[in-house]
């Protein structure tokens, strides 16, 4: 068993609290996912439970974490430059499980991720995968070590279709505790059975702690009704003491009226209205007791992701957006597809899905180098990897205002603000920030640079999923073309208004379940 008692996290740079007075157990059977909006901290905990070092350049905690000595699996969110640089093969030798196993143990382990046993042994380096293949192979490695608990960050991150599924059949059936992170939804409502739930209320300055034993889909509904019902008494509360202070108002203006207008010659009447006055003032301390114990307006976390402008946004029906015809699809030597045609008139919504390493952050990589340079049409370009757009030391408002005017600056830290933004975040380098926050950062620039054709790689893979409904109504409302890769279900089936799977023979249209 795993067991946390209050649990605090503060950043080092600025002392924002990020997490306070965590408490939970993890026993066997237990699938927790740690849920919360972007930047609540919910990497940091995954982190400091796994090996404490992992947070201390930038967060120093209190509490106390039993773990008695658990072997205990970590799957990182994300993969760093040196180690995207390794071979495969390498990269697999830096695992002390994969030095020990024997090639019965090692094809077990590939096919029970989906993955030909042979690709422990190629020499490409890991950044030739796709996000899906380094995915699988890394969780391969992880059981390999037999361990006792598992704490996974994004795991669904990059899985196709296919391997959502068997990633759900694995979790029902994991028989050691897990902890994870994940923004899928329909993963979440098929496999949770604890919710942790990471908030940092008023304007992000007050964390709170949540932790339900239900299913996730239970808990959300219960914690909507629950604040329903919360808000509905603490309203009529309200109106009922209105109507007692509106009331104790006006015997407090009489009383004060006589006492001014009564006579010094009538000592009598005097001593009768300052008894008077003493029980108007005892009756407003009762009230302002009721007020003080009265039941207080809910308070969430509210997902907020600025909308387009949608005048600026729009594109006329039927306009030609894309016509790319492709005898063959190609990564380095490598033949992916054959025969790709792709035709996309404003204002469709296009996703693309298709397995693991089949091409499809290539596709969309042409798609890009043909609509970029289009003087007719504004993109923007959102891709899987956000580096190459958020390197070096550039903040927030440098990569919303990069003209360093003082109008845009203004516009670009109201706009962050309005997202909830803390001014120490606006000053963070924007690598440094958590995918969620980086992936709005993305949004926002697309919002500024008022672009009508949106690109996008996984557009919800680093959103909350109590954001992604957000996010997939910001996109849905979106009236200009959107071309995608997703692997996102609710995402497709609210969004898109074509799915194409990626196959070997080209693009073919697919029905969703």
């Amino acid at each position: 068993m795993l067991q946390i008692q209050n649990l605090t996290i503060t950043h080092r740079q600025d002392l924002t609290t990020l997490v306070e007075g965590l408490s939970f157990l993890l026993a066997p059977g237990d699938r927790a996912a740690l849920i919360g909006e972007e930047g609540n901290g919910k990497s940091t905990v995954l982190k400091l439970l796994y090996h404490p070092s992992l947070v201390e350049p930038y967060a120093e905690w209190t509490g106390e974490i039993l773990d008695q000595g658990l072997r205990k699996g970590y799957l990182a969110q994300e993969l760093g430059p040196e180690e995207l640089a390794r071979p495969v093969l390498e990269f697999c030798q830096a695992s002390p499980a994969f030095g020990t196993a024997d090639p019965g143990q090692l094809a077990r382990r590939a096919r029970q991720v989906g993955l030909d046993p042979e690709i422990f042994y190629h020499w490409r380096p890991m950044a030739t995968l796709s996000g899906g293949e380094r995915v699988k192979l890394r969780l391969a490695l992880l059981l390999l070590d037999d361990p006792d608990v598992l704490l996974l960050d994004e795991p669904s991150n990059d899985l196709d279709l296919a391997a959502l599924t068997w990633l759900e059949g694995f979790l029902l059936s994991c028989p050691v505790p897990v902890l994870y992170i994940s923004h899928d939804e329909t993963l979440l409502e098929r496999t949770a059975n604890v919710v942790i739930h990471l908030e940092r209320l008023r304007r992000r300055t007050l964390p709170r702690c949540t932790v339900a034993r239900t299913g996730y889909r239970d808990y959300v509904n219960t914690r909507q009704v629950g604040f329903a019902h919360q808000e509905q008494v603490a309203r009529k509360e309200r109106a009922e003491f209105d109507t007692k202070m509106e009331k104790f108002r006006q015997i407090r203006d009489k009383v004060d009226h006589r006492q001014a207008a009564i006579s010094r010659q009538d000592p009598h009447g005097g001593r009768l209205l300052k008894k008077k006055m003493h029980a108007v003032q005892s009756l407003g301390r009762r009230l302002e007791r009721e007020r003080e114990n009265m039941t207080q307006m809910p308070e969430w976390e509210q997902a907020i992701l600025t909308a387009f402008d949608r005048q600026a946004a729009a594109l006329p029906a039927g306009k030609t957006v894309l016509h790319l015809d492709l005898p063959e699809l190609r990564a380095g030597e490598r033949l992916l597809s054959q025969n790709l045609r792709l035709w996309v008139t404003g204002p469709e919504k296009i996703g693309i899905v298709g397995a693991n390493g089949a091409g499809k952050s290539t596709l969309l990589n042409i798609a890009a180098d043909e609509l970029l340079p289009r003087t007719d049409l504004r993109t923007a370009y959102m891709p899987q990897d956000y580096g190459g757009q958020l390197l070096g030391d550039k903040t927030p408002v440098d990569l919303l205002a990069p003209s360093g005017q003082r109008d845009d600056i203004t516009r670009a830290r109201t706009l962050l603000g309005a997202m909830k933004y803390q001014a120490e975040e606006m000053e963070h380098p924007a690598a440094g920030l958590s995918g969620g926050q980086r992936a709005k950062l993305l949004f926002l620039a697309m919002v500024l640079n008022g672009s009508n054709v949106l690109i996008l790689d996984e557009p919800t893979r680093n959103f909350s999923p109590l954001s992604a409904p957000v996010v997939r109504q910001v996109l849905s409302d979106f009236p200009g073309c959107i071309i995608s890769v997703s692997h996102d279900r609710l995402y497709l089936k609210q969004v898109c208004h074509q799915v194409l799977e990626l196959t070997e023979q080209g693009l073919r249209p697919v029905c969703l379940d």
